[in-house]
């Protein structure tokens, strides 16, 4: 019994580790910016409608991730 146990954790341990990486990729593409958010600001959002919705009503934008528009896209070759 223990040993199934385990072994579900460590299962689930592992799906969700490789899970994780495309998920955060794909989050971070727009920012909340502005005054009370600083910059690059509240990187969280996946959609520019998120963060328009996030934003409305007050004094925020939103922008393009630095992070994301500045990584360097490697072709395959050095």
């Amino acid at each position: 019994m223990k040993h199934r146990l385990l072994l579900a954790a460590a299962s689930l341990a592992l799906v969700t580790g490789l899970g994780s990486p495309t998920a955060a990729v794909a989050q971070d593409r727009y920012c909340l910016q502005g005054r009370v958010w600083g910059y690059p600001g509240n990187c969280q959002f996946a959609s520019y409608a998120q963060c328009m919705a996030t934003a409305s009503g007050t004094h925020a934008y939103c922008g393009v991730n630095p992070r994301y528009a500045y990584a360097r896209r490697y072709r395959g070759y050095r």
